[in-house]
């Protein structure tokens, strides 16, 4: 049973680490037109307990994309400079719906995996019953 325990606690911290990763890609499509805003981006890192890795995965921390912001030329829009310019967004809202989609699909894979071995548990229980 220990097996089955350290199978769900590992993707369940699969679905939460992909379910924060979807909210920041949302944050960054929400505010794709906001002048100045610099995409957030975050990387996956191992759980580590007493210097062991236990299968789990957990979000790192969030960082800003160094990226260069597009200009945007506007002369009527009270952030232009005095040649008609401002700070637009680094987000690409392509990758940023290719992401969501990534992070959709490892976030149900991990959701199969936890289900099935919910259902073996569940049928190794009954076998162990008779």
């Amino acid at each position: 049973m220990a097996d089955f325990s350290s199978t769900l606690a590992t993707s369940a911290s699969g679905m939460k680490a992909q379910a924060m990763r979807l909210r920041h890609v949302s944050e960054n499509i929400a505010n794709a037109d906001t002048p100045g805003y610099h995409r957030k981006t975050t990387s996956f890192e191992e759980v580590v307990d007493h210097g062991e890795t236990t299968g789990e995965v957990q979000l790192g921390p969030v960082e800003l994309d160094q990226k260069t912001l597009a200009r945007i030329y506007d002369p009527g829009n009270p952030l232009a400079d005095e040649n008609g310019y401002y700070d637009g967004s680094n987000v690409d809202l392509v990758v940023e719906i290719a992401d969501a989609r990534e992070a959709q699909r490892s976030y149900e894979a991990n959701l199969r995996m936890f289900d099935q071995t919910r259902q073996m548990s569940s049928a190794l229980l009954d076998l162990l019953r008779r």
